[in-house]
């Protein structure tokens, strides 16, 4: 299997230098904010922190494609690096700390597109989670400092947590009866939003999460690390993989009981 170890601390080595862009604007009171034509916010923050990101792989990693949230798509080839400078964008506007760059390397294969490296990075909330294909996921201040991810062994929904982001989605989707039954179904609920609760997934802190409607760069990352730590991520029709437009994770044992509810016609 090939050795991906390097591209991983390339991750960090990225993370660093968007945090500290990231960091530096954060609750600014000059801070620039756009609205793009999909009506999301995005900050001078967002579009430093991916600029710095494109500018140290096209020195470090010159042959490998990159997409990212707001320049798009650069390069061809079977290695594609996927770049959401700031998920939660709305947070890091308004002050709240939850929000994180998200990058990971994808490498084509037989099968298609695999994620091999995916690294999150929350330095407001002093946190990081990183893992690389065949490794195992870790969070901690460093490589060198890392605790292992591992998800929880809940196997009954009346005892599991189930997090989310928001109800409008999957009012707009018509899915809002069944999202409704499964949060009756669970021992405990919470809106954390974005990033966060596929992390707690793999931490083992939260066993079920799905959101209705997402990008590649909102996924591609957090699969990487609920994977590595031994669960499961899907789209809502349970095709494995951050590809179907929206995302389903879990520990595994939960799985198609959240998919059930939530494909409840």
């Amino acid at each position: 299997m090939p050795d991906f170890n390097d591209d991983l601390r390339l991750a960090h080595i990225l993370a660093d230098a968007a945090d500290a862009a990231t960091m530096e604007r954060f609750k600014s009171l000059d801070l620039k904010v756009e609205t793009k034509p999909d009506m999301t916010p995005v900050s001078e923050a967002d579009k430093r922190a991916e600029e710095l990101i494109r500018s140290q792989l096209g020195r470090a990693r010159p042959r490998d494609a990159v997409l990212g949230e707001e320049y798009g798509t650069e390069g061809t080839g079977p290695r594609r690096w996927i770049v959401d400078p700031i998920d939660g964008t709305k947070n890091y506007v308004r002050g709240v700390p939850v929000w994180a760059t998200l990058i990971a390397l994808m490498v084509r294969g037989e099968q298609g597109d695999e994620g091999v490296v995916g690294l999150v990075s929350a330095p407001a909330l002093g946190r990081r989670w990183w893992a690389v294909k065949g490794g195992g996921a870790y969070t901690g201040r460093s490589l060198a400092s890392a605790t292992r991810l591992r998800v929880s062994q809940v196997s009954r929904l009346q005892d599991a947590s189930f997090a989310y982001s928001s109800l409008s989605g999957w009012e707009e989707q018509g899915r809002l009866d069944g999202f409704l039954d499964l949060t009756r179904s669970c021992w405990r609920t919470r809106a954390y939003g974005d990033f966060w609760p596929y992390m707690m997934v793999a931490e083992g802190a939260v066993d079920i999460c799905a959101e209705p409607e997402l990008s590649l760069w909102d996924m591609a990352a957090n699969e990487v690390i609920v994977r590595e730590a031994g669960g499961r991520f899907t789209s809502l029709d349970g095709t494995a993989g951050p590809y179907g437009g929206n995302a389903a994770a879990s520990n595994g044992l939960l799985h198609e009981d959240m998919l059930a509810f939530l494909n409840r016609p």
